[in-house]
């Protein structure tokens, strides 16, 4: 049984692999973090979020050497030799333990469980809970839990507008439809029904009066 006083651990998203650099293995970083020369040292060990299909699903991989090229993050990982061996971890989003008790290098950023179960508040009103978040090169995604089911929410500053978690609540400002259905009156018109129209009718009257010939 472990002590009681040892941390819990979670992970923490600190980078992502975005490209092949040069012929030896070099990949170029974007870092999520902002302390760099404690995260990436030699011998700082990762675990990869990569699609299932990838040969280095459910692998770790460790940092040999980090390099800056015109201010660009480079890195150089064991076990990663060659050009192509690199192109093979292009867009891999890397993650490493961390203790639920440091708070996270960047401002305006949090852990995954502190978001989870939070209130998400829209105009006053609380439309859901946070289920997860989704980690997507692109950008992240908060699932929030609602009545009629999930909702895919961009995790940007446009959409959610403020995260307070001591007051366990994340307030989102999305378009229009995002949480509901549109209502009817805000849809445009469409264009003029099958049903016929005056003129229409006319016409139609006037075929008919045609066809029955001149009246005495």
């Amino acid at each position: 049984m472990s002590d009681d006083s040892e941390a819990r651990r979670t992970q923490l998203r600190v980078g992502r692999l975005t490209k092949a650099h040069g012929l030896k293995g070099a990949i170029k970083l974007e870092l999520f973090t902002d302390d760099p020369g404690r995260r990436f040292v030699p011998g700082a060990v990762f675990s990869l979020q990569v699609p299932t299909e990838s040969p280095w699903h459910g692998k770790t991989i460790e940092l040999a050497e980090l390099r800056w090229y015109n201010s660009h993050p480079v890195g150089f990982f064991v076990g990663v030799p060659d050009r192509s061996a690199a192109e093979s971890l292009a867009k891999a989003i890397l993650w490493i333990d961390q203790d639920d008790t440091e708070s996270p290098d960047e401002e305006d950023a949090w852990y995954d469980h502190q978001l989870v179960g939070l209130a998400v508040v829209r105009d006053g009103v609380t439309v859901g809970k946070v289920a997860r978040i989704e980690h997507f090169p692109a950008q992240d995604l908060i699932i929030v839990k609602t009545p009629n089911g999930e909702v895919m929410v961009p995790f940007v500053k446009a959409i959610v507008s403020a995260v307070d978690v001591e007051a366990g609540i994340v307030t989102v400002t999305p378009p229009t439809g995002l949480f509901e259905e549109i209502p009817e009156s805000e849809i445009p018109e469409s264009e003029t029904p099958e049903s016929e129209t005056p003129d229409d009718e006319a016409a139609a009257a006037a075929e008919s009066d045609e066809a029955q010939g001149p009246t005495e």
